[in-house]
Order: C-alpha cells, then sequence, then structure tokens
C-alpha cells in the first residue's frame, strides 16, 4: 500500500500548475523481479489509494525486468532464472546484480482537464 500511495504521490505531483486540472491517464512502472513487488497487488492498492484523486481511473502498467548478473572473475553476463546466484560459465560466486531489484517510473501520462 505504501509503494502505491508513493506512485500517486509523484504522479499528483507530477502534474504542471499550467494543467490545473489534469487527470494521470496512465503511469508506466519498470519493476525488477526481485524488487519484492506483486504486479496485481499493487494494482489493487494503486486503485484504492487513487480514489478521489487527479488520479483516480488512471492505469497502472509494470514491465517485469529480468534479474541480469556479470561475474567478476570472467565479465560474463547471464539472465538468472533459478536461485542459483553463481557464474553458468566459471562457477565463480563473485558476481554482480545488473538488474532485478528496479522500482522505477518510466513515465506519466495526463490528459487535460
Amino acid at each position: 500500500m505504501g509503494i502505491a500511495a508513493e506512485i500517486v504521490r509523484i504522479a499528483v505531483e507530477s502534474i504542471p500548475e499550467e494543467m490545473a486540472g489534469s487527470r494521470v491517464v496512465r503511469v508506466h512502472l519498470n519493476v525488477g523481479k526481485l524488487a519484492a513487488v506483486v504486479p496485481e497487488s499493487l494494482r489493487f492498492c494503486f486503485e484504492i489509494v487513487a480514489k478521489e484523486t487527479p488520479a483516480e481511473g488512471a492505469r497502472l502498467e509494470i514491465q517485469e525486468l529480468a534479474v541480469v548478473a556479470q561475474c567478476n572473475g570472467c565479465d560474463y553476463q547471464w539472465e538468472i532464472e533459478s536461485a542459483v546466484f553463481s557464474c553458468p560459465r566459471c562457477g565463480s560466486g563473485s558476481i554482480d546484480m545488473l538488474s532485478g531489484r528496479e522500482l522505477d517510473i518510466d513515465s506519466i501520462e495526463l490528459e487535460e482537464g
């Protein structure tokens, strides 16, 4: 619920003063698979929090991002699909996560009032 409230706050505050009376139509999010966000739950909470705000009725579009890692030993990059966090090429456990933890607002679409 807290994440949804923050998304609504950011979306509503993004409406420029010269567009007062406008409403938020769509919010695009990029969410990594390790961000501990359940898309359906977030959409449900977003609808509740957005009521009686300029974001009421807005569509929350969520793009889930894969977990991508890079080995510090051999520089190999791959998409992690299971709970094994070691390099499939050299077996090293020394890896960096390149993506998968994101929770970013990519864009906010407005409709003039």
